[in-house]
């Protein structure tokens, strides 16, 4: 895999809007100030590229405006690093105006940078993945730093230095706090700190050996199996076959399988068939396990347990629940294309740097 270099202090990041365009509306404009101070205070210097702001209506309509960001943001050797605004539904429509442009597939490959979000932004995780280049499942601009409360999650941001080289890369631990999901996101409710709850259950081994060891795959459960469904929008199974997006059966084998999802919070009986349609596509064939990530707000917590193991139907493989990654905070960062091994205890040692 092609890794990035780590991002230094005066180097710049471009922000992308590749899905929904929220950030771009004026009730987000407090968020936009409050992330851009943070990123500033890390040393950064943030770069929205020109049609990030442009709003929900005008991103929704152009998907090739979209697209066209991202390649700017690739071909500019000043860009350092690329950081998603926000997820969304529909950053597949992007896809053919990168994969059918080989100067973009050229500069991923002459010139990798890092690349974080979640989410919908799992279909670009899996674009880059095809393309050979290390990105990360991790924070997004919107969501974590230009979340309203007094400072960035305290987990959330150690984790996001990560990307400028402090701390360690060598291993990852849970967080000892979770938060719940925010009900006022307005103006009024800067400074308000998130529900905290302590972490009483940690991570949990549903089945199989505690102890696991592949290459990290994975994403958002709804965006995968939307790809595979087809059922959200049209052309999106299309779009999927035609660039090969989902990974193969022999792509999945080896793998730790991550999963997590969304803001939704999908019904027990949803959760259910994305998981068929997964297993379906021999997704948990080969792999060598699969971890899961916190349901947001600890939503239906029992009934995705019991769910994941009457689907895997296999007691001999291995199933981490509740990890904190995903839509749940704080947010902790997994890079694709990773060796590591999940230890009994849930810890994270990886065996390879996650940089160039």
């Amino acid at each position: 895999m092609l890794k990035a270099q780590p991002l230094r202090k005066g180097d710049k990041v471009a922000i992308v809007s590749l899905s929904s365009g929220t950030l771009g509306e004026s009730f987000c404009a407090h968020n936009l100030e409050i992330g851009t101070k943070r990123l500033e205070e890390m040393g950064l210097i943030p770069i929205f590229m020109p049609h990030a702001l442009k709003g929900m209506d005008y991103v929704a309509s152009h998907p090739e405006k979209r697209a066209a960001d991202l390649k700017e943001a690739f071909s500019n050797p000043e860009m350092k690093g690329i950081i998603c605004a926000i997820g969304g539904d529909d950053t597949y429509r992007t896809i053919p105006y990168l994969l059918d442009d080989p100067d973009f597939i050229l500069s991923v490959k002459q010139q990798p940078k890092l690349f974080t979000g979640y989410s919908d932004t799992t279909v670009n995780h899996l674009m880059f993945y095809r393309l050979g280049l290390t990105t990360f499942y991790g924070p997004s601009f919107l969501t974590d730093l230009a979340d309203i409360g007094p400072q960035m999650l305290p987990y959330t941001k150690e984790q996001f230095l990560r990307y400028l080289g402090q701390g360690t890369t060598e291993d990852t631990r849970g967080s000892s706090i979770w938060y719940e999901e925010r009900h006022d996101f307005s103006a009024a409710a800067i400074g308000e700190k998130r529900i905290a709850h302590q972490e009483t259950n940690g991570p949990i081994w549903l089945q199989g050996q505690p102890s696991i060891t592949g290459v990290l795959l994975g994403g958002c459960l709804e965006s995968l199996y939307d790809l595979v469904a087809g059922k959200r929008y049209s052309d999106e199974q299309t779009i999927n076959e035609r660039y090969q997006l989902f990974p193969t059966k022999d792509e999945w084998a080896g793998k730790i399988v991550f999963l997590e999802t969304s803001e939704e919070r999908p019904t027990p009986a949803l959760f259910k068939e994305m998981l068929f349609a997964l297993k379906t596509h021999h997704v948990f064939e080969k792999a060598a396990g699969l971890i899961v990530g916190k349901p947001q707000n600890e939503v239906y917590w029992t009934e995705y347990q019991d769910i994941l193991i009457d689907v895997i139907d296999d007691a001999t493989f291995p199933i981490l629940y509740n990890l904190n990654f995903g839509h749940a905070y704080p947010r902790m960062i997994l890079p694709y294309g990773v060796e590591v091994t999940i230890q009994e205890d849930g810890r994270m040692v990886f065996h390879e740097n996650w940089f160039a």
